[in-house]
């Protein structure tokens, strides 16, 4: 299996990377990108690189578009050495797939993909969503290629990439801005920076991984820490009464609403 990527930004390298440490061969890799930086980028991580697109895609099985949405039409629409049994993976944010197809020849197989920037450290989350040309070996293909990054998940229909792209695709925002303020707050409660720091970024590791271990709902979870009358109780009632649900309800709405009117701005119609 060959893999072309279109664009070596910092999704690309990390899924390169992710892929070499899983055993793929460096003579199965190539990225194209015009920038000579993001090219030396990922040729010392010891792939071929090329300038040229057209070249890049020519011998691939597999072409990643690891692109900027506001150029994924341009560049597609450029790609005149593509053939109809190559498997495209879109990692272009916002991008639909009625876009994706009239940008590509007819029947082109096409797999959709919303990750995450965890993904930059192999811990990321992409949901993955196919057109009706990619066949079983396609997704085992696609999902080779994304779990070098993390975990996925597929979903039932397109429109379901919006309300990932809520809940995962900016979720990290969402606890890096949790985090930040629990720090801050250790802070003004007379911890040092460093330390208060340290305190708040493995909480969140050990509860995110406490999380993941459990088959339990996470409701139950923060109940099994809550003891009755506790310092927890305490500061959850406080979360609850300022109105935290309600906010992280409507900004989860917001986050999906955004990506589908940029996936109107982007796209093509």
């Amino acid at each position: 299996m060959t893999i072309a990527f279109i664009g070596a930004g910092n999704m690309a390298i990390s899924l390169i990377r992710g892929l070499l440490s899983n055993g793929m061969s460096t003579a199965d890799l190539i990225a194209a990108d015009p920038s000579d930086v993001q090219r030396a980028n990922a040729k010392g991580i010891g792939i071929r690189t090329e300038a040229d697109n057209n070249i890049a895609i020519s011998e691939a099985d597999i072409i990643v578009v690891a692109v900027k949405p506001q150029i994924a039409g341009q560049v597609l629409k450029s790609l005149n050495t593509i053939k109809g049994t190559q498997l495209v993976i879109s990692v272009a944010a916002g991008i639909g797939l009625e876009s994706l197809q009239s940008w590509l020849p007819a029947g082109q197989p096409i797999v959709r993909c919303m990750p995450n920037t965890p993904a930059l450290v192999g811990a990321g989350m992409t949901g993955l969503y196919a057109n009706e040309q990619v066949k079983p070996e396609h997704r085992e293909a696609a999902e080779r290629v994304l779990e070098a990054a993390g975990a996925v998940v597929w979903v039932p229909s397109e429109g379901l990439l919006d309300a990932v792209t809520a809940v995962s695709g900016s979720g990290p925002a969402y606890f890096f801005l949790l985090m930040e303020y629990m720090a801050k707050t250790g802070t003004a409660l007379g911890l040092d920076a460093d330390t208060s720091r340290m305190l708040t970024l493995q909480t969140a590791l050990g509860a995110a991984l406490m999380a993941q271990k459990s088959t339990e709902p996470l409701a139950n979870l923060r109940q099994n820490v809550t003891s009755p009358g506790g310092t927890t109780e305490a500061a959850i009632n406080t979360m609850l009464a300022h109105g935290m649900p309600e906010a992280i309800e409507s900004a989860l709405q917001a986050a999906q609403q955004r990506s589908i009117q940029l996936a109107k701005e982007f796209g093509n119609p």
